[in-house]
């Protein structure tokens, strides 16, 4: 769970706020309100996921969804730190 939570941390904050810099400010009601439906849908799938495993794969669809989860964390992770990288260089350049 630790390791879902830092690779949530690691996507989540960057791209919410390369988001809302993006948006005109005039827009930015509307960029937070997608932003909370794009995390709301998320969370509705995510969770239904998780149900749906469970029912499928019985007592192990448990440990099945745990490490599904921190996977897509741990891309997430890599995602966010690939992107802050190319950012950092291109300011160099």
């Amino acid at each position: 769970m630790a390791l879902c939570g830092v690779g949530f941390g690691f996507f989540q904050a960057p791209n919410n706020r390369a988001i809302m810099n993006s948006a005109p400010h005039a827009r930015s009601g509307v960029a937070g309100g997608m932003l909370s439906a794009a995390r709301l849908l998320g969370q509705t799938l995510g969770a239904a996921g998780v149900a749906i495993l469970f029912r499928a794969c019985g007592p192990a669809g448990s440990n099945f969804a745990l490490c599904l989860a921190a996977l897509l964390a741990l891309a997430g992770a890599v995602v966010s730190l690939v992107r802050l990288t190319s950012r950092t260089t291109e300011g160099t350049t």
